[in-house]
């Protein structure tokens, strides 16, 4: 009798007919997920500031009641208990959340000038937005034994100057991560994705689309060759969503093409 494992064959639609949240969702990272999601056989519910993008996103997806959009404020408890009840009484259930929403531009004035107002609005919509989605989301995804994606940053490793705030904000969404990982655990897993260098020029609403302009110098910083794409957070956290990283949970995962593993010399 052979010893040897039997070959595991991967469902080709991994999240078939799952129900998944992505906040932040009509363009940039977020739009990548949310496609990434609808490619591997689930429905998708985004949620969004912009209306424009998030009317867009249906339209060009075109999958019917797969996918639907709700105005979304992460920052806002009220805003957000509306969204996760319409996305449930939508579908009925709801099997993942990605927790993506937040101010995009990590750059702010000089510390000795940084408004408490710009302070707030990054740590309130990144962390607070990502603690009250999970807060309210979380009954639902105990009973479908569920799972979290929060989205952190490779700034939770290395820096540019004058982005306290956002590495802040980043920062407490990895400890969030693995906190609750340990307190919903078996019953919900817990993992955040590290972005670096993603370009999403042309992830954005068609109004705001554009093509992307890149160096050589840009792509070769990256050891695979190339700046990244919203494609790629889309495939890692569709397999962060899955049965298939069901021994995955507590984890921040770095999806950087090995930037911040190359030395760096000016």
């Amino acid at each position: 009798m052979s010893l040897t494992p039997p070959i595991v064959r991967h469902d080709a639609t991994p999240l078939l007919d799952r129900v998944v949240l992505v906040t932040g969702g009509a363009q940039g990272i977020g739009r990548g997920i949310a496609q990434a999601v609808l490619g591997a056989g689930g429905r998708v519910v985004i949620g969004d500031l912009d209306r424009e993008a998030g009317l867009a996103c249906l339209q060009e997806w075109d999958v019917g009641a797969r996918a639907r959009f709700f105005l979304l404020d992460v920052a806002r408890e009220a805003s957000v208990r509306g969204f996760v009840s319409k996305a449930h009484r939508a579908f009925g259930r709801i099997d993942g959340l990605v927790n993506n929403a937040g101010p995009a531009d990590p750059v702010v004035d000089d510390l000795p000038q940084l408004s408490l107002a710009d302070w707030r609005r990054f740590i309130d919509g990144h962390l607070t937005g990502t603690f009250l989605c999970s807060k309210h989301a979380l009954p639902a995804l105990r009973e479908s034994r569920g799972a979290i994606v929060n989205i952190a940053s490779s700034r939770v490793l290395q820096s540019e100057p004058h982005t306290e705030a956002y590495a802040s904000a980043k920062g407490g969404i990895d400890g969030f991560t693995h906190a609750l990982a340990i307190s919903e655990g078996p019953r919900v897993r817990v993992n955040a994705i590290s972005p670096g260098w993603i370009v999403t020029d042309d992830w954005r609403k068609p109004s705001a689309r554009r093509t992307p302009k890149l160096s050589k110098r840009d792509h070769s910083q990256h050891p695979v060759g190339r700046a990244g794409v919203p494609n790629d957070i889309g495939a890692i956290a569709v397999h962060l969503l899955s049965d298939a990283a069901g021994f995955i949970t507590g984890q921040n995962i770095v999806v950087d093409g090995g930037m911040t593993r190359k030395m760096q010399y000016a």
